[in-house]
């Protein structure tokens, strides 16, 4: 499986609502988090992009939203009390048996924090951002991956309980960046987790209908 939260995975905090723009000292001006708006066919839910901590991440996903490569895809492994895993283009046939292989295309996306360029390259993969030690908490975002290092892509898991053994700053073997939170529906991403399931895949398809940037 694509996800390395070993063996059992593969792979929110309470809710916290994006803040407007301050100023934290004359002349400069701190902008709030971009916001994502997923659309699913069991509800939406919006969460809050760490574009601030982990703008290689943030920039991959909201390139990736705003292209439209996420539309259509389904949610290809749920486990109650753990996690929901997304972001497979092969998961577009909702029972594929390659969902969790797969990845975006290489290229090239804007730092949207730095104005940068960064790359996508071996198979659609990003450079792992391990630079802020926000723990895999219930509703937060966190990058999958194969469990060697830089092989972050498209996939990406929604946490549902307290999954802090997967943090990068963690003593185990996974090593999986948080890049954002729930802030609203986080109901739904757990009503997602409790479907039946074949073998962690969604009996009745949950697909994603869009991703909605805001803010970026």
């Amino acid at each position: 499986h694509f996800a390395c939260i070993h063996c059992r995975v593969s792979h929110l905090p309470f809710p916290r609502l994006a803040l407007p723009a301050v100023a934290r000292s004359p002349g400069i001006v701190e902008m709030a988090n971009p916001t994502a708006t997923f659309e699913t066919t069991m509800g939406s839910f919006k969460a809050e992009l760490f574009l601030d901590r982990t703008p290689i991440t943030a920039s991959n996903f909201i390139d990736l939203a705003k292209s439209g490569f996420y539309n259509g895809i389904h949610f290809h492994r749920v486990i109650p009390n753990f996690m929901n895993q997304f972001g497979c283009p092969y998961a577009k046939d909702p029972k594929s048996n390659r969902a969790g292989t797969g990845g975006p295309p290489d290229g090239t996306f804007t730092n949207i924090k730095t104005g940068g360029t960064e790359r996508r390259s071996n198979g659609g993969n990003i450079q792992d951002e391990h630079t802020s030690r926000d723990s895999n908490q219930p509703g937060t975002l966190s990058m999958a991956n194969t469990g060697a290092p830089n092989t972050g892509g498209s996939q990406f898991f929604i946490n549902v309980t307290d999954n802090s053994f997967l943090d990068w700053f963690s003593p185990g073997q996974s090593k999986h960046p948080v890049f954002g939170k729930v802030t609203e529906g986080y109901d739904v991403c757990v009503a997602i987790s409790k479907v039946p399931t074949n073998d962690d895949n969604p009996r009745t398809p949950i697909m994603m209908k869009s991703i909605t940037i805001s803010g970026a």
